[in-house]
Formats: C-alpha cells, sequence, structure tokens
C-alpha cells in the first residue's frame, strides 16, 4: 500500500518535469531571415521561427520551407525546442501574413506542391490550422496536403540547393550577391 502511494507521488513528480516551451515572437522590422539576412516582412508569403535552447530569441526565416530545411540539416549547434510557422488559416492574404498568427509547425498541416512561391522565390510548404482551409489553398494552388512529419527531406533540402546552384536568369544580381552567391556555391561542394 505505501509502495503505491510512492509511484503516485513519483508520477506527480514526473508531470512537474515537463518542458514550457517559449512562445512565439511577433515579428518586427527589426527581425531579419537568418539564412538570406533580409528584414523579412519585405517578403511574401508564410515565415518560420525557430527557438534553440540557450539563445533568448528565435531565428526567423523568410520562407517556411527554409526554417524546416534548417530542422533537417545535420550541422546544428544548439537543440531546437520548438518551430513556429505562419498560420496561413489566420493570415489576410499572400502579402499580409500577420505578424502574430503563429502555430507550431508539428500542429500545421501543410500545402506541398503548390504555383506559391515563398518570400524568397522559392517553391514553399504553406502552413495552416485548419484543414479544410489548407485543402481549399490546394484546390486553388495546386500541391497536396500533408503534416511536417509526412513532408520528405528532399522536398526541403534539394530544392534549396538546386535555387543555389541554378540561381533564376530572371533575377538581376549585384555585384555583393554574385560573391555571396559564389561563396555559398564553395561551401557547399566542400
Amino acid at each position: 500500500m505505501i509502495f503505491a502511494g510512492g509511484l503516485v507521488v513519483l508520477a506527480g513528480c514526473q508531470e512537474q518535469v515537463s518542458e514550457t516551451l517559449p512562445p512565439p515572437i511577433a515579428m518586427t522590422e527589426e527581425a531579419v531571415g537568418y539564412f538570406c539576412q533580409m528584414n523579412i516582412l519585405e517578403h511574401p508569403g508564410p515565415k518560420a521561427q525557430i527557438h534553440l535552447d540557450g539563445l533568448p530569441y528565435p531565428l526567423f526565416f523568410s520562407q517556411v520551407r527554409d526554417g524546416i530545411a534548417y530542422d533537417r540539416m545535420p550541422e546544428q549547434n544548439y537543440k531546437i525546442r520548438v518551430i513556429y510557422v505562419t498560420d496561413m488559416s489566420k493570415s489576410a492574404d499572400w502579402n499580409n501574413v500577420g505578424r502574430e498568427n503563429w502555430i507550431a509547425a508539428t500542429s500545421a498541416h501543410f500545402v506541398v506542391g503548390s504555383n506559391m512561391a515563398g518570400g524568397m522565390g522559392s517553391p514553399e510548404l504553406v502552413p495552416f490550422s485548419n484543414p479544410d482551409d489548407a485543402q481549399k489553398f490546394a484546390e486553388q494552388h495546386g500541391g497536396q496536403v500533408v503534416r511536417l512529419a509526412d513532408i520528405d527531406d528532399a522536398t526541403v533540402l534539394d530544392n534549396a540547393a538546386l535555387n543555389m546552384s541554378h540561381p533564376s536568369d530572371e533575377i538581376a544580381h549585384t555585384p555583393d550577391e554574385d560573391d555571396y552567391r559564389g561563396r555559398l556555391e564553395k561551401l557547399r561542394k566542400e
């Protein structure tokens, strides 16, 4: 009888140990994309933010796909605590996605393979809290509705490498941008 009571007490202690995740942070004019180092409010489409263990502020990403790519890359210095993505179910439209309407990536329904390009002009993973909204978006813009765990690595990683290796001729390149792309390409080959 005493032993059984001890188990109840221990079980209660384990519940108190559960980790409290940091809340999402509203986007401000100071929020810059981790990869592009550009103001993310200047780009259309959904965004991502990743909270890392030991860091006070999240990393922001100009595209959801870039945030998921970061998560899938093997070289991480910090443990990822949580990934938040823009909830397009609560967004006004593609160009006005909102600053505070975030959803945990693990709770979102993503449209993969739509004809909508993300903020950096690459294929985008479009997140919704409401699966019906995701399905309606897929019917209008193509693609299929999947959960985060069902998005394969090639969807986020191969497209990133392809777009970096063969930048569109339609994009105007500055000498600084070309130098930056050259350095990234060199790192990719190493």
